[in-house]
């Protein structure tokens, strides 16, 4: 199976959010957007998404513009409509109707047939301790990896 080619992926979303479920989806762009993400100009990182009138929207994500772009650069920081099935717009509407779920985009790819996708995941906000306990539990993983690591090379 072709890999997928990474443009930009959200680090800060797994600290603030715990992610419950994924989704991809497709991502309505202009041809110069699209040449912009080749050479990897984007940035997802206080990007959000919503769900208005049947339609899945990702606000504040930016593009850069082309490098030899002219006046066909539309606007970088554009609501960008996503594509995806109505079941699953549905299914998420009636998700972040409910308290503290929102969407956030967790990469952006191009897929292996070139179209770009991004990986939506449905999250709930942590709360300061939650992310102290994550951080703590992150760095207790770590020391163990280290003390078997050196247990096996004194060997």
């Amino acid at each position: 199976m072709p890999e997928r080619k990474n443009i930009a992926k959200n680090r800060r979303a797994f600290h603030d959010y715990s992610i419950d479920e994924t989704f991809e989806a497709g991502i309505e762009l202009t041809g110069t957007e699209v040449r912009s993400l080749r050479e990897s100009n984007a940035q997802i990182t206080d990007t959000f998404a919503l769900v208005r009138r049947g339609e899945v929207w990702l606000h504040g994500m930016h593009i850069a513009p082309y490098s030899h772009g002219n006046r066909a650069n539309g606007d970088p920081d554009r609501k960008r409509r996503l594509l995806l099935h109505k079941k699953q717009i549905r299914y998420l509407e009636q998700k972040t109707k409910q308290d503290g779920m929102t969407l956030v985009p967790l990469n952006l790819y191009f897929a292996p047939n070139g179209l770009v996708k991004v990986e939506l995941g449905l999250a709930k906000g942590k709360k300061n301790y939650d992310k102290r306990a994550s951080m703590a539990e992150r760095d207790s993983k770590r020391e163990v990896e280290r003390a078997l690591k050196a247990r096996v090379q004194d060997r």
